[in-house]
């Protein structure tokens, strides 16, 4: 079977659809901080609302605990999608209950509602199968269709992603489509050379994408937190700096491994290394090798590859014909250790070639650091998602959408 479209469901106009969305958004005291996930969802939204569907949008934001939590409000979203539409949206103060139904029975043809945070419902992601179905099925009944276009949320076994798709004739939106096409661009049919850069902050949440890529990159840039379990398998002291000391043996493997297929993995010659965690931190730039060599002894903490490190991945990067990076170089939150991260960024932003930022704490990286999206290829809204697809793993919420790898 191949992935459901939107053409799949037929005439719209008239026809309540329910549609999943990754609204997700950064929240700083009410205001969002960065509105990416919302405009990703505007092609779908727009193409709906244009057919004359009537729109009930829903979506889950942060992690209220299944209860309902001011902090945790699609209000702000709603505003912001109204503006960006521009045209109302009606915002529903619950989930499934009064506000929800008189929201979404008042719609006329083209019209659009949002309602409000699914996980103040304990049951959108209870590991109970039936209480999942259970509140599926009320969702269900403010739709004769659904849409799921929330990328970010389809490698979870979810109500609003899995259990919602099979109680209505259910299609796949226009992101859902785009993020597909673009990791099987990076799985199938990579331009070479293919290069891989890798970060973040532990090793651990990476070693299954190092395994599934290893066959099909030239090669592989490490940095972020995670680069010090690799220096560590190298037989480096790596002082404070973040280390995932059980994964050394595992980390040895994947050396080896990529030294017998060919493929350069490439590390940090040198590293920014901070006396704290602090943006007001002392620091130095030492050879990789020596971050225990300082003046802050065992104590030190690596929080950047150093320069020399960013102009070698800058000029591999501008050397390549796809990129896929994920996860930042270093603590790009503080700004005396954002410049790995912002070298990396200019370089995907500006090679001639296919950059793809793989979502999560990259997109924010490359929208904090003042880039805007369509400087890069392509900028995806599930890092989470977008590595599970890369190693391999099953993803319910395609699945139940008819697409199977």
């Amino acid at each position: 079977m191949s992935l459901r479209t939107l053409e799949s469901l037929g005439e719209l106009k008239g026809k309540r659809v329910v549609v999943r969305c990754d609204l997700n958004v950064p929240l700083n005291d009410g205001v969002i901080a960065d509105d990416g996930r919302i405009r990703a969802s505007l092609p779908t939204l727009m193409r709906l609302i244009q057919a004359g569907a009537r729109v009930i949008v829903v979506s889950h934001l942060g992690r209220p605990d299944g209860e309902p939590d001011a902090r945790y409000s699609l209000a702000p979203v709603a505003r912001r999608l109204g503006e960006l539409l521009a045209m109302p949206v009606v915002f529903a103060s619950d989930t499934i209950g009064s506000s929800a139904s008189e929201s979404a029975a008042r719609l006329g043809d083209g019209g659009i509602a949002l309602l409000e945070n699914l996980r103040f419902n304990p049951d959108e992601t209870s590991k109970d199968t039936v209480a999942r179905t259970t509140f599926a099925a009320k969702l269900a009944a403010f739709g004769d269709a659904f849409v799921s276009d929330g990328f970010g949320v389809v490698h979870r076994k979810q109500a609003s992603v899995y259990e919602l798709a099979k109680a209505l004739p259910s299609a796949a939106g226009l992101l859902i489509q785009q993020e597909l096409d673009v990791l099987e661009r990076l799985t199938v049919t990579p331009e070479k050379p293919y290069t891989v850069v890798l970060g973040g902050s532990k090793v651990s949440d990476k070693l299954a994408v190092i395994g599934a890529l290893l066959s099909k990159v030239d090669r592989l840039l490490i940095g972020g937190g995670m680069l010090f379990t690799f220096l560590a398998a190298l037989g480096h002291r790596v002082g404070a700096s973040l280390l995932e000391a059980d994964q050394i043996d595992a980390v040895k493997g994947y050396l080896a491994e990529a030294e017998r297929l060919g493929v350069d993995i490439v590390l940090p010659t040198d590293i920014v290394v901070a006396s704290k965690f602090a943006a007001n931190a002392e620091h130095v730039v030492v050879a990789a090798g020596s971050i225990e060599d300082t003046a802050f002894g065992a104590s030190g903490l690596g929080l950047d590859i150093g320069p020399d490190t960013a102009a070698r991945f800058s000029e591999l990067i501008m050397e390549s014909k796809t990129v896929f990076w994920n996860g930042p170089m270093g603590v790009f939150e503080l700004a005396p250790f954002a410049a790995g991260t912002l070298a990396v960024a200019s370089a995907l932003s500006t090679f001639d070639g296919f950059g793809v930022v793989g979502g999560g704490d990259s997109a924010a990286a490359v929208r904090a650091l003042g880039f805007n999206d369509d400087q890069f290829g392509h900028i995806s809204t599930g890092g989470g998602a977008s590595l599970e697809f890369l190693e391999g793993k099953s993803l319910p919420g395609l699945e139940v959408l008819g697409w199977h790898k």
